[in-house]
Formats: C-alpha cells, sequence, structure tokens
C-alpha cells in the first residue's frame, strides 16, 4: 500500500478542492474531519475516494462544531489533521477555533469563501475575512493566509501544516468558490524532496512518564475562573504571537516607490488587479499594487513602507470593507487618500479597476 502519494514532480490540471487534497496528502495529512457544505464539498470526496489508497482516514461529523472539535482531539492525540468549511459552516467553526486559540493547538482549517449574511449565495465571495481573521470570542491570536491561484493553493496548504505546529497557532487557509470549482495547471511535489522539513506532529495528551519527574506537565486548560488569570493568559498569548509575527507575515507588491495610486486586493482578485496595474503603466500611468499574503498577521509594518510617499489608495475587494478595515487600522495617521472598489459576494475585472482608477487620476483613454 502506498503512503505517499506524491513521490515525483508533475503537472496537473484540477480543481482547487482537489489541490487542497493532494497538498494535504503531501503535507503528511493522516485524518480529515468535515460536514459538507458548498462550495468545499469535493475537498471531502476527493479525500474520501483517496484516502484508502493511501492509509489516511476520514470522519464526516454531525456538524462543524464538532469536526473543529474533532480535530483539536486528534491534534492533542498526536495525529497530524486538518477540516475545511465555508460560510455559515465557518461561522460554527468557531467555538471550537476560540479553544485552539487559548490552548495553542495546531489546526489547520481551509475556508472556501460563499456569499452572506447567513446562507446566501453558495457560490463565492470574499465575505468571510473578517469571520476567519476575527470570529472567535477572544482577541483572534491565529494565522491567515490568502491565496491567489491554484498553485498558492497547494504551497499555502502544506506551509499551513508547518506554520501551524512549529508556532501552534490555528491555522486557516482562505480560498473561495471560484477556486473550489475551476481547473488550473498546478506543479505538485512532495515538500521533502524540496528541502522543506515537515514539523512531526507529537502528542499532548497520553504521553508516557510521570509529569514533573521525567516529563514537565501539560496544563491543558481554556477555563479561567479569574480576572487575573485570563489577563495573564492572554498577554502571555499576545506577546507570543507578536513575537513571531515578523516571522510569518507575508506580502507581495510592485511599483510602488513612484506609484500616484497603488492598488490593494487580496485573494483571487489580486489576479484582476495585477493585470490592470500592468496595463495602466503601459498607459502612462504611475501605479503599484500591494497584495496582503497573510491578513492575519497583517503586513502593516510593510504597508505603511509602501504607500508612504502615494497619494491615493484603491481597496478592491468582493466584500464590502473587510479588506479596507485592515487596512485603515494598519494606515491610520496616513496622509494617503483611501478609497474602495467593492463588490461584495461578485468577481472583479482588470476592465473595472482601470476604470476606477482612470477616474481618479481624472485621464481620458479608450479602454
Amino acid at each position: 500500500m502506498a503512503n505517499n502519494p506524491i513521490e515525483d514532480e508533475k503537472r496537473v490540471f484540477i480543481t482547487g478542492n482537489e489541490v487542497v487534497v493532494w497538498a494535504a496528502f503531501a503535507a503528511g495529512a493522516k485524518m480529515l474531519y468535515g460536514y459538507p457544505i458548498t462550495p468545499q464539498n469535493e475537498i471531502m470526496h476527493y479525500w474520501t475516494k483517496y484516502a484508502p489508497e493511501y492509509n489516511r482516514d476520514f470522519l464526516q461529523t454531525e456538524d462543524e462544531i464538532s469536526a473543529g472539535f474533532y480535530t483539536i482531539g486528534a491534534v492533542l492525540g498526536g495525529v497530524k489533521t486538518f477540516t475545511a468549511t465555508a460560510g455559515p459552516g465557518n461561522t460554527l467553526f468557531q467555538e471550537p477555533m476560540s479553544m485552539a486559540e487559548m490552548m495553542r493547538i495546531p489546526t489547520v482549517s481551509i475556508i472556501t469563501q460563499r456569499g452572506g449574511p447567513s446562507t446566501a449565495t453558495v457560490i463565492y465571495s470574499q465575505q468571510e475575512v473578517t469571520m476567519t481573521c476575527f470570529g472567535a470570542n477572544g482577541e483572534g491570536f491565529r494565522i491567515v493566509y490568502s491565496t491567489a491561484d491554484h498553485q498558492e493553493l497547494y504551497d499555502y496548504t502544506i506551509k499551513a501544516f508547518n506554520t501551524a505546529w512549529k508556532y501552534r497557532f490555528p491555522t486557516f487557509v482562505l480560498g473561495d468558490g471560484y477556486q473550489a470549482k475551476m481547473k488550473e495547471s498546478v506543479e505538485m511535489y512532495n515538500p521533502e524532496k524540496r528541502g522543506v522539513r515537515m514539523v512531526e506532529s507529537k502528542e499532548s495528551i497520553g504521553t508516557k512518564g510521570t509529569p514533573g519527574i521525567d516529563r514537565p506537565p501539560a496544563h491543558l486548560r481554556n477555563t479561567y475562573n479569574t480576572e487575573e488569570e485570563l489577563y495573564e493568559v492572554v498577554m502571555d498569548l499576545a506577546k507570543s504571537y507578536e513575537d513571531v509575527a515578523p516571522e510569518i507575515t507575508e506580502y507581495q507588491s510592485d511599483k510602488c516607490d513612484d506609484a500616484e495610486i497603488v492598488l490593494i486586493s487580496h485573494g483571487i482578485v489580486f489576479r484582476a488587479v495585477r493585470e490592470a496595474a500592468q496595463i495602466l503603466r503601459e498607459k502612462g500611468i504611475k501605479v503599484g499594487y500591494f497584495r496582503p499574503i497573510t491578513l492575519r498577521p497583517f503586513p502593516e509594518k510593510e504597508l505603511k513602507e509602501k504607500t508612504k510617499n502615494v497619494k491615493k489608495i484603491i481597496v478592491i475587494e468582493s466584500a464590502y470593507g473587510q479588506l479596507k478595515k485592515l487596512i485603515t487600522d494598519a494606515l491610520y495617521g496616513s496622509s494617503s487618500e483611501i478609497l474602495e472598489l467593492y463588490k461584495p459576494g461578485m468577481g472583479l475585472t482588470s476592465d473595472e479597476i482601470i476604470e476606477k482608477a482612470m477616474e481618479e487620476v481624472s485621464v481620458k483613454c479608450q479602454l
């Protein structure tokens, strides 16, 4: 029975949901807990199709709350596992993720965004940014990657397992309905053969030895009964998070140094922004772009540096200002005018972005 499904590098043409499954295999995930919800259903479909062949397991839970807690339990038992959900499932997911944040349990969650509020559409949106970044009932000490294409979906799903287990914060990979359903070319690889050492999973419960004698005691708590206890724990979590944030933060930018306008987006919308920026440059308009890859921790310092001399910023998103909230917080005190192009629950084209940018520079041009 084969145990490693990806030995040699190969280029394939598959959907985003398939990409997630193969990336999780490549990362060494042994178990998937999940509950079906569109548009991430095929993650479970493909996992259950191939898992027996590679000695992996799956359990369909009764709901997303259970999926999250099962995932936590398996991780505590030393099993490298993950889960996936979308929309209302992400809402339910926040309960177990609160516990994971407080106890620093390295969970990996794939979020395939769909439109809201409530059940709304089952297709596409970028409207789960706020919930994925800050949804739990604490301070939101978590890591969130936002992917723009299928290759990144593969790369960052693998990376999420190492990030979660190395830093021990719940880690999310943010995708969307378009990515989930469409096919793209992807280079699949075994990370170990590229020199990426996967962090091993270790059990936190049921370990051998006597606590305090031949091994450290495990303080597995998420209940604190006094204000002083909670304050101390939260401040320790905050310090740990802020200490490692510079190692985790990622972003992408281009031509910001001489730009009059900087376009900011994340995820799949970035693809239209990148194309629009290139076309605008060819028309002689000084446009640059900035893309946060980690939405938490947010590349605040880098954004300030890249936009310090910029007159106007346009935030472009398939939501109603969820990314802009992160931008305005990061750029508090900046003299740049921050504008927006919102299409909640709908895709954006490069033509729409060009038109918006042209309005701001008052230049007439034949598109």
